[in-house]
């Protein structure tokens, strides 16, 4: 038998809660009294939860529905640009069941074109644009480029050359060890080839860059090569006081497939003096893709990837998204390489809308500068007007540069007369 006690005990504690006065509610629990009765379950909000929730009864369908619109794009390595811009769209363009974009953590332009030529599953790759032609050119690969297509041109990468300040020239470096990169990446592609073009024979060494730096501080090399996009995050937390960046003279042996590019005090303050900019050549990083068979699965699913960046480009343009995207622009052709031709049939589609303005401008051009254009064919005309284009692209990013130049010396003005 339960004692009597226990029985009525509860019921007393019910009585005390009753008739017990109510404290007063805080403006805290006031606010609170406003909130849902309970806090949304994660599997009401979550597509993900959803999906895996639902896996025993509809797996077949869920699976194909994922793997429909899904896409994979091998960015770079940690720290550089490449896999900043595989962030950002992944960040801008996946939206779920429609497109979904996986941005996967590469090792370098290379290992990203073999990624695309043999990997199950990798559609596109971040690569550089004079790969192709090393590769080409050392006879490693044959009619490689009848397998490969790109996308668009995406921004040019500087060739960064960080050395003791004892190493004035590019010269200097003559005979001495240089770190070019993981033997996978792109960038000892085009530190060979300007060495190699520029007449300097140096020991080449393939170490990853943050173990590169570790020796380059040691003394245990002379110097260190990162070709990546400016501002190199890597390279902008160097602060070793007797490092600086080695200018590279835009010689005529690299014209054919180099840009003349500069490194600014603004970018990197440890490794320039204020005011000053180091000269560097620049090569273009772009989206490569397999040449798939129109028609085929895959090509149709890089088909809604490209429509969808080409649709987007002027998001990827504005901030918090990498500078670089600044410098795209979706007309710029490639020499030695084939447009994807997805690419080119949304081009040829949208470009008369979206260019009226600057062909107006172009146009003019030619009417006050006739020479410009005698005896030149349709298709001459049409090949000016790219590097119209492209020379345009430049003029602005030059321009945004100089704006920022005048507004960081006329901070530094503002704050002297300060004090």
């Amino acid at each position: 038998m339960i004692p009597t006690h226990r029985l009525f005990k509860p019921a007393y504690a019910a009585l005390f809660l009753v008739f017990m006065p109510a404290p007063a509610m805080s403006q805290a629990d006031s606010a609170q009294s406003a909130w849902p009765a309970h806090a949304p379950d994660p599997v009401e909000v979550s597509d993900s939860l959803k999906k895996i929730f639902r896996f025993e009864d509809t797996h077949a369908a869920t699976q194909a529905k994922a793997n429909a619109n899904t896409v994979t794009v091998m960015s770079g390595t940690i720290g550089g640009t490449y896999v900043q811009f595989g962030a950002d769209l992944a960040s801008v363009l996946d939206d779920g069941d429609n497109l979904r974009v996986l941005s996967i953590v590469g090792r370098g332009s290379v290992q990203s074109l073999a990624d695309v030529l043999y990997l199950k599953g990798v559609d596109i790759g971040i690569a550089r644009s004079d790969t192709l032609d090393y590769l080409e050119r050392k006879g490693y690969a044959k009619n490689i480029n009848k397998k490969l297509a790109y996308i668009t041109k995406l921004y040019n990468e500087e060739m960064h050359v960080v050395a003791t300040k004892s190493i004035r020239t590019l010269a200097d470096l003559k005979g001495k060890t240089v770190s070019a990169d993981l033997p996978n990446g792109g960038t000892f592609i085009t530190a060979m080839t300007v060495f190699e073009r520029l007449g300097i024979d140096v020991h080449f060494v393939f170490i990853e860059q943050r173990l590169a730096f570790e020796k380059l501080r040691k003394g245990e090399i002379d110097a260190m090569v990162a070709v990546q996009g400016r501002p190199s995050k890597f390279i902008s937390q160097i602060k070793e006081p007797d490092l600086h960046l080695v200018p590279i003279e835009y010689a005529a042996a690299l014209q054919r497939d180099y840009l003349p590019a500069q490194l600014v005090a603004e970018d990197y303050p440890a490794l320039i003096a204020p005011g000053e900019q180091v000269d560097t050549i620049a090569v273009p990083a772009i989206l490569a893709v397999y040449n798939w068979e129109p028609g085929s699965e895959r090509y149709r699913r890089v088909q809604l990837f490209t429509e969808k960046l080409f649709a987007h480009i002027s998001d990827f343009q504005k901030p918090p998204f990498h500078p670089k995207w600044q410098e795209v622009v979706l007309t710029s052709s490639l020499p030695g390489w084939t447009r994807f031709p997805a690419a080119q049939q949304w081009l040829v589609a949208h470009s008369p809308a979206v260019r009226d303005d600057t062909r107006r401008k172009f146009d003019e051009f030619l009417n006050t500068h006739p020479n410009a254009v005698a005896g030149k064919d349709e298709t001459e005309k049409a090949a000016l007007f790219q590097q119209f284009l492209e020379w345009q692209s430049a003029s602005k990013a030059g321009d945004r540069e100089r704006s920022s130049a005048r507004g960081t010396r006329e901070s530094r003005r503002s704050r002297h007369s300060r004090k």
